[in-house]
């Protein structure tokens, strides 16, 4: 297993509504219900809450790869939109 976490501020929706995430972890392995041997997975917790409800994600490496892509695109547009939230 392959993992990496870091601190994170946003919010996400779960099962029990909207909620506060402060923390992602990004892994390669098993997942938990793709068939595939392999996975990246995304879990984005409020780590305040130890057995809390989280946002979990599971993709295919090809489909990550192209999330990250997308991600950096649109950072780079919202940097023009708005330099000052990038400083």
């Amino acid at each position: 297993m392959i993992a990496e976490k870091t601190a994170v501020t946003g919010c996400g929706k779960g099962t029990p509504g909207w909620m506060q995430v402060n923390q992602v972890t990004v892994s390669y392995d098993h997942p938990s219900e793709m068939t595939l041997e392999h996975a990246l997975n995304i879990d984005f917790v409020d780590a305040s809450q130890k057995l809390g409800p989280r946002i979990a994600v599971e993709l295919t490496p090809e489909s990550a790869k192209r999330l990250v892509e997308l991600i950096n695109v649109a950072l780079e547009k919202g940097a023009v939109v708005d330099p000052v939230a990038f400083e």
